[in-house]
């Protein structure tokens, strides 16, 4: 397959990362955690980089997770896999943070 065809309908891990950075930083910024919000920032998140993903124009389906969490000392593992073809499929996974708070957005995209 031709570099640049691939290019263009492949899942590119930049440009997801870039979406999911926009999308948290957008929705939470600097804001301090406040537990009655961590709904409406996951939902928020999730929909902006649903819509932007969207907007690629990339044959895939997508499956979104995100986890918000207060930062005061706890730990937190995560982990994922997938059996998929590796050539076509790929997924992108980012830990963003300010003082208070911890987002982990994963993004997985199935080609159609």
């Amino acid at each position: 397959m031709d570099y640049q065809i691939e290019e263009e309908a492949g899942f590119v891990v930049e440009d997801v990362s870039t979406i999911i950075k926009e999308s948290v930083e957008a929705t939470i910024g600097g804001n301090a955690y406040q537990h009655n919000r961590v709904n409406q920032w996951t939902t928020s998140i999730v929909e902006q980089c649903l819509s932007q993903l969207s907007k690629l124009g990339k044959p895939f389906k997508y499956i979104l997770t995100c986890v918000i969490m207060q930062k005061n000392g706890a730990g937190m593992q995560t982990a994922s896999t997938c059996f998929w073809d590796n050539s076509t499929d790929g997924s992108c996974t980012v830990r963003w943070e300010n003082k208070s708070v911890y987002c982990i957005v994963s993004v997985f995209g199935l080609a159609i």
